[in-house]
């Protein structure tokens, strides 16, 4: 299937969002789109897809003008989107997540369970995924989500697939089985739009690449022609000096100590600390029991077993709201359904942990609140054109700023980030990286979980290897490798 987009625009109200776009889609060709959060990338797709109506401009497909007026229009002709917020059923089981809407029934209209597990398990098998069919999706990790939301895709048979950050929330093993299936469905003829702001990721598996600024396309070009410097320069419009700024830890009082922390089944006698001023880095295959790790320390999961230590002295955190008032925020890797809500303002969502301190006779001080979200907003550099914007009306990466912005705003002791950069843009993610040197140097101490190997690697002054739900090794900066960590991953030495 071959697609031709000329001269695109859509607005949203006063909001311009694609000023003349252009976009061709080769058959058998694994096409990255590129761009700062909030260039148009996600809305053109979305154009072709039917999900937005344009304003003005031409498409094509195989040389016939086409508009479709629903996803569901456009996957029946064969081009499907995986979104970057999952759309998971979190009530239904991941076999129904696979098959909902595309239910396989008999004669008499009864579902042919057998079969449809036999052909998720199939899908599963290529994937060298292992998550129980009869599991409530809601219970899944965000990789996991992410693999069943890839694994519908693949389901649909479908000529074009469409991916909008696809390894955002997947591990080194997981992306690499995925570049697999993606050089399997090319030869077969199937085209890919890879959306990623994984340069490495862009440069492994694609064959061209558009980049794209300010709702227009500003290059096209195959990726032998291209370079690291050339795409990021053309994306954000300025050199940017150095991928990861440079740190100078002056390391102070222990801030947080984790001592035998077990939650049978999950992880077991996991012991670390973190010292003011400190980044300290975690990392493992998805599955291991880092994210719940965090969740258990922030009063989110109950544990059987072990201590917490703040500041010298034991706490007990059974809820959230006990790990705010003791100065830990977190920023989780589940920003959707987790992190923001979504039909609030940007304000309110910036607001929601410190509220209590706006209203401190019960009745809210608009001005300090407007003073405050107009500062933060400055600080992370949030697109909009309002602190009253609903948040989900926001770009993946721009919704991002707002959860971490939440947070910076409580002033915290500790703050845990889990997978703080995903879905978020190589000038972004440099501001996100900035501000915790920042946070860092007014001596706040920062526990960050990443998949990516890269940021690990560049923002940590020491690095915990979690292993089916152990901590497996500890790396100081100056020692760690990409080889080193993938080892204990694996269950190494």
């Amino acid at each position: 299937m071959q697609i031709t987009m000329q001269n695109i625009y859509k607005a949203f109200g006063t909001n311009q969002v694609l000023t003349g776009v252009d976009f061709e889609l080769l058959e058998g060709e694994v096409h990255a789109l590129m761009g700062e959060n909030g260039a148009g990338k996600s809305t053109m797709m979305n154009v072709l897809t039917g999900l937005h109506a344009r304003d003005k401009g031409i498409i094509t497909i195989d040389g016939k003008e086409t508009y479709f007026k629903s996803p569901k229009e456009a996957e029946k002709n064969g081009i499907t989107f995986i979104h970057q917020e999952l759309n998971i059923w979190r009530d239904m089981t991941v076999l129904e997540n696979l098959f909902i809407g595309k239910e396989l029934k008999n004669s008499f209209g009864l579902l042919k369970i057998n079969e449809m597990k036999a052909l998720a398990a199939k899908q599963f098998e290529k994937l060298a995924v292992s998550i129980p069919l009869d599991k409530e999706a809601g219970s899944c990790s965000v990789g996991e989500q992410q693999m069943i939301e890839i694994a519908k895709a693949l389901m649909t048979n479908a000529k074009v697939i469409i991916m909008d950050e696809p390894t955002a929330a997947l591990t080194e093993r997981e992306i690499s089985k995925l570049f697999d299936v993606i050089s399997s469905l090319k030869k077969s003829g199937v085209s890919i739009v890879y959306i990623s702001h994984r340069m490495e990721e862009i440069f492994a598996i694609c064959d061209r690449i558009t980049v794209m600024r300010d709702g227009k396309t500003v290059d096209t070009k195959p990726i032998p022609e291209t370079n690291f410097d050339e795409v990021v320069r053309k994306m954000v419009g300025r050199e940017l000096t150095e991928r990861f700024p440079k740190r100078t830890p002056v390391l102070g009082e222990m801030v947080l100590e984790v001592k035998d922390l077990t939650k049978k089944g999950v992880f077991e006698n996991v012991s670390f600390s973190v010292r003011e001023g400190e980044i300290v880095g975690v990392s493992g295959l998805m599955g291991a029991g880092r994210t719940e790790i965090m969740r258990a320390i922030f009063g989110l999961d109950p544990i059987d077993s072990g201590e917490v230590w703040l500041k010298g002295e034991k706490v007990k955190i059974s809820t959230p709201d006990q790990a705010v008032k003791l100065g830990i925020g977190f920023i989780t890797e589940d920003r959707k359904n987790e992190g923001l809500i979504l039909d609030f303002s940007i304000s309110d969502n910036m607001i929601l942990p410190t509220l209590s301190s706006f209203a401190p006779k019960g009745i809210i001080n608009e001005k300090s609140t407007v003073d405050f979200v107009e500062m933060l907003i400055k600080r992370l550099t949030v697109k909009t054109e309002s602190a009253d914007i609903a948040v989900g009306k926001l770009s993946g990466g721009n919704q991002q700023k707002v959860v971490i912005a939440k947070w910076v705003g409580i002033g915290p002791k500790l703050l845990i980030l889990d997978e703080p950069t995903r879905g978020v843009d190589v000038g972004a993610k440099r501001e996100i990286y900035q501000l915790m040197n920042e946070l860092t140097e007014r001596g706040v101490a920062i526990i960050m979980v990443s998949s990516e190997l890269p940021e690990v690697l560049g923002m940590s002054d020491r690095i915990l290897v979690v292993h089916e739900g152990k901590v497996k090794g500890e790396l100081l900066k100056e020692e760690a490798t990409q080889e080193k960590i993938m080892t204990l991953a694996t269950g190494g030495q």
